[in-house]
């Protein structure tokens, strides 16, 4: 494991999620508020821009190996490729990011916000919902995307892809494969959830939604809001225990 800066680690994953987060809320902001030249672009636009976000995400967090995810940082915990103080270091980072890169991207549709009249579409900028509300099921499929996600990058890693967790372990086209994978799941698993696959991607702009002054902007839906924390990060756990167990002997 590096030796590493964990004021320059912290900065890392901050400004990485909050690129993420910028791009991939303003995807759905595109898609979902009133008077947007995006209006009604659809899901596979959604999933596309989700998948962009992640490549802009990875490119300016490379010192830390662009975690960006605690899901993905619970995975490489189990796994022994970071410390705990690495993961709660990145986790912290992580959240304050997504709030951050939340409040951004309100400012940059802030008129379309005001003109927007349903608050469900204001509410789904900022974190996901399910197409059916049903907890136990809800929380399978985000268990289920969430170990795609983590699994696969593990796989990546064992091709020489990608480090992802190690300092500088990160460069530009090595960024891409990530991203298609956002896109594939959200194409193919999306749909119940919205595929929060992330923590920190769900939980940190639901608190900014709740504390902006959001005209008209309604709850913020905190009981469903365990779902798309709880069934990443058991995703995540799955994962790793998975990639140590049957990467070794599949590669």
């Amino acid at each position: 494991m590096a030796d590493v800066n964990l004021g320059l680690y912290f900065l890392s994953e901050l400004v990485g999620t909050a690129m993420l987060i910028l791009l991939g809320c303003g995807v759905v902001a595109n898609v979902a508020l009133a008077k947007n030249k995006g209006f009604a672009g659809g899901f596979l636009m959604v999933n596309w821009g989700w998948g962009l976000a992640v490549f802009a995400g990875v490119l300016v967090s490379a010192y830390s190996g662009a975690i960006l995810n605690p899901a993905v940082g619970i995975g490489l915990l189990v796994a022994g490729k970071i410390s705990f103080t690495m993961f709660l270091v990145a986790t912290g980072a992580e959240l304050l990011g997504a709030i951050l890169g939340a409040i951004l991207c309100w400012l940059a549709y802030k008129q379309h916000f005001d003109e927007e009249p349903e608050a469900a579409n204001k509410l789904g900028v900022f974190s996901t919902g399910p197409a059916i509300r049903s907890y136990g099921w809800n929380l399978v499929t985000e268990v289920i995307g969430t170990f795609v996600l983590v699994f696969v990058i593990f796989a990546f890693a064992d091709y020489g892809v990608v480090e992802v967790g190690v300092p500088g372990g990160l460069g530009p086209l090595q960024a891409l494969p990530v991203a298609l994978l956002v896109v594939g799941i959200g194409a193919s698993l999306g749909g119940p959830t919205g595929y929060a696959i992330n923590p920190a991607g769900d939980l940190g702009p639901r608190i900014a939604h709740a504390i902006l002054p959001i005209k008209g902007k309604g709850g913020s839906d905190w009981s469903y809001s365990w779902v798309p924390v709880v069934g990443p990060i058991i995703g995540g756990l799955i994962a790793g225990w998975s990639a140590l167990a049957l990467l070794p002997v599949l590669g």
